[in-house]
C-alpha cells in the first residue's frame, strides 16, 4: 500500500504543560518515520518531558517506528521524563511486545491510566 491510501496523522495535545498526548493514526513504517520523529522533537524542544504515544489508530509499525520510541524514551529519561503507549492495536502490541519494547516503554490501556504513571516517581 502507498502512503498516499495511508497517510500518518499526527495529533498533539497537552493534558498538563509538560506532558504531550500524541494520537497517531495511520502506518508507523519507514514512508512516515521521519514526520512522526519531527512531532517528537517538536514536543521535547518545546520543554515536553512526558509523552503519551496514543497507538489506537495505527494498524501497522515496523522496526523504524519502534527505533523512533525508544530514541525518544532515551532522551525523556534524561530529562528526566517518561514515554507511555497508549491503546496499541493488537498488531503492533504484539510488535512491542516480541521486541521487548512494552517490557521498556509502559503499555496503558487509557490516557487517564498513563497519566497517572506519570505521577508515580520514576525508579
Amino acid at each position: 500500500m502507498s502512503v498516499a491510501q495511508n497517510p500518518l496523522s499526527v495529533e498533539v495535545s497537552l493534558p498538563r504543560e509538560d506532558v504531550a498526548l500524541i494520537t497517531v493514526q495511520g502506518y508507523l513504517d519507514a514512508d512516515t518515520a521521519t514526520e512522526f520523529q519531527h512531532h517528537l522533537a517538536n514536543q521535547l524542544h518545546h520543554g515536553r518531558r512526558h509523552f503519551l504515544l496514543d497507538l489506537s489508530e495505527v494498524p501497522f509499525m515496523d522496526s523504524s517506528g519502534m527505533n523512533i520510541i525508544l530514541r525518544v524514551y532515551q532522551e525523556a529519561r534524561e530529562l528526566p521524563g517518561s514515554v507511555h503507549i497508549i491503546s496499541p492495536t493488537p498488531a503492533v502490541r504484539r510488535i512491542l511486545d516480541l521486541t521487548g519494547v512494552s517490557i521498556t516503554v509502559p503499555v496503558s490501556e487509557s490516557t487517564e491510566e498513563a497519566l497517572a504513571l506519570v505521577d508515580q516517581p520514576q525508579s
